[in-house]
């Protein structure tokens, strides 16, 4: 609005002054060459003079306004340049459409987003939204018009292929002048957003879940000490009693059980020592046996080689092997088989592995199995940390772990550690 009386400012002066210069002109010719002509000379002569100065006038005029027109043009192209610039390369959908959801824009993270080019998308109906969602649009549409804001809501839409995912929308108003009122949508895609919230949940569950079962662990542990402390006076009074040693055997078991879940709930700082990969290997099958037996399946463990120790932390070295085997077991069907062994490899290592007559891994997911969070498992069922804090520790350790697997045959994890200083010869001999 502010460039046009500037405009008809310049065009008025510059006409003014153009018509003044063309009559001074024309004033001086005439006094110079027509002094002394006669009336029907002079007649003619300011005629021509009426009309040069109307045809100058009519040429500057033109030409300015084109000049004008074009600098314009010029303006609107780059902003409109400008503009297609700031919509293609937003990171969210910029979705243009009318009341009857028809799209009218549709940008190229739209496109990316949703698989709908722009070309075959414009003019018709929004395909993005899932049946149950349609009201929930039309009463946000409701909204806008009235004035309310719409900012960041969470729902779902549906691309061109898959199924619904969720999305953060805000939708506000746009209106051109003598047009009705569009509804301009912002969508972002929040699917790892949604993913890593849900892992948090579930992360937060399974703390509170662990500080339950230590509690739990703790409460029990004092009756099964008296419980056993009881059973043994009753053997030294029948030691040919078999059901008491039985018993005995069996209490045994769950205080160890019980004293174990206190050990991996508890928070401790990195302790390494030497220990010998074949006992806590031991230590760990015999405390995930019951496990194991629920689900009908065997645990085979065996350790090729005797004697081979690693400086490690215990407790997280058997955290990952519980990690390891609760994978296996989780992969199988009743009735499957996991084989745990360890043995000396070259250069002074040695390699555990733990091998499942599962399903294997897709071979689509073998490149992210480490990641955090991620995991092929139904909700509920996993966090996707397992596999991280196994390669956590593989690398704290000075070693590695790596997962080999055919889709449909199972799997088997690898870590390999680096021997303790001096055991390695020992080995060898």
């Amino acid at each position: 609005m502010g460039e046009k009386p500037w405009f008809w400012a310049t065009l008025t002066l510059s006409s003014i002054t153009i018509v003044s210069v063309v009559f001074a002109a024309w004033e001086l010719l005439e006094y110079r060459f027509f002094r002394d002509a006669n009336y029907l000379t002079l007649h003619y002569l300011y005629i021509s003079r009426g009309f040069a100065m109307s045809l100058v006038l009519a040429f500057w005029a033109a030409w300015f306004v084109l000049r004008q027109r074009r600098a314009s043009e010029e303006a609107l192209r780059r902003s409109n340049e400008r503009y297609r610039g700031l919509l293609e390369d937003f990171p969210g959908g910029i979705i243009l459409y009318d009341r009857d959801l028809r799209v009218i824009e549709w940008n190229a993270s739209a496109e990316r987003m949703f698989g709908y080019s722009k070309e075959e998308i414009r003019g018709r109906a929004l395909p993005t939204i899932p049946s149950g969602k349609i009201d929930e649009l039309k009463e946000l549409m409701g909204k806008v018009e009235s004035g309310a804001a719409v900012l960041d809501i969470e729902t779902l839409r549906v691309g061109r292929t898959g199924g619904p995912f969720p999305v953060q929308l805000s939708i506000r108003p746009f209106r051109e002048l003598g047009e009705p009122v569009y509804f301009l949508e912002a969508t972002s895609d929040i699917r790892e957003r949604v993913r890593w919230r849900e892992a948090m949940i579930e992360l937060e569950k399974l703390a509170s879940m662990g500080k339950m079962a230590a509690g739990t662990a703790h409460h029990l542990n004092s009756p099964l000490a008296a419980l056993l402390l009881r059973i043994q006076l009753m053997r030294e009074e029948s030691p040919e009693n078999c059901d008491l040693a039985s018993l005995e055997d069996g209490l045994k078991f769950c205080r160890q059980f019980v004293q174990r879940l206190l050990e991996f709930a508890r928070m401790s700082p990195v302790d390494k020592r030497n220990h010998d990969v074949a006992e806590m290997i031991g230590s760990v099958t015999n405390f995930f046996l019951p496990v194991i037996r629920s689900k009908r399946a065997t645990l085979e463990a065996n350790s090729a080689q005797k004697g081979l120790h690693v400086f490690a932390d215990r407790n997280l070295f058997e955290t990952v092997m519980l990690i390891l085997l609760s994978n296996a077991l989780d992969a199988m069907p009743a009735g499957g088989e996991i084989h745990v062994s360890c043995r000396a490899i070259p250069e002074g290592r040695v390699e555990v592995s733990v091998r499942d007559s599962g399903s294997g891994i897709d071979p689509a997911n073998m490149t992210r199995i480490f990641e955090p969070f991620f995991t092929t498992k139904e909700p509920g069922k996993g966090t996707g940390l397992g596999l991280a804090i196994a390669r956590n520790f593989a690398v704290e350790h000075g070693g590695s772990i790596r997962i080999e697997s055919e889709h449909g045959r199972g799997a088997t994890a690898f870590i390999d550690l680096p021997l303790a200083s001096g055991i390695a010869e020992g080995a060898a001999q």
